[in-house]
């Protein structure tokens, strides 16, 4: 998982098993900034729609927008949040950035902590490249 900021530079990244949901990683991700500074919003795909992740990022300070997932009954995003939605290519082009270190393609290392600092460090890189 990744967390980009506004320009689509890396902040946070963190890897997990396989089965885990992904709104369920949010918050240790964020955990893992390395980047500094305070984040206003987050944006999200429909996957990101819980009324627990939507409290959790409340008491930090930080409003989660993603679509009303369709099984939903009550909608509780408002359609002006939603035109943020379309930035939501950041991310994606932040992986692309990702997938061009040739160690995060196929993973190699047996070890996750191992991975986790090549992560880290792509997006280190990444960083450097960008300012």
């Amino acid at each position: 998982m990744a967390i980009a900021d506004g320009r689509g530079t890396p902040i946070a990244v963190g890897i997990a098993s396989g089965p885990r949901h992904e709104a369920k990683l949010v918050e240790e991700t964020l955990g893992q900034r390395f980047v500094r500074g305070r984040l206003l919003r987050l944006i999200g795909d429909k996957a990101y729609d819980s009324n627990i992740l939507d409290a959790a990022l409340r008491k930090r300070g930080i409003d989660m927008i993603a679509p009303n997932h369709v099984t939903r009954k009550l909608q509780n995003q408002d359609g002006r949040k939603l035109r943020r939605y379309k930035r939501r290519w950041l991310i994606e082009r932040v992986f692309a950035w990702l997938m061009r270190s040739r160690r995060l393609v196929t993973r190699y290392e047996h070890k996750a902590e191992n991975f986790q600092a090549f992560l880290q460090l792509a997006c280190a890189v990444i960083l450097l490249r960008r300012f």
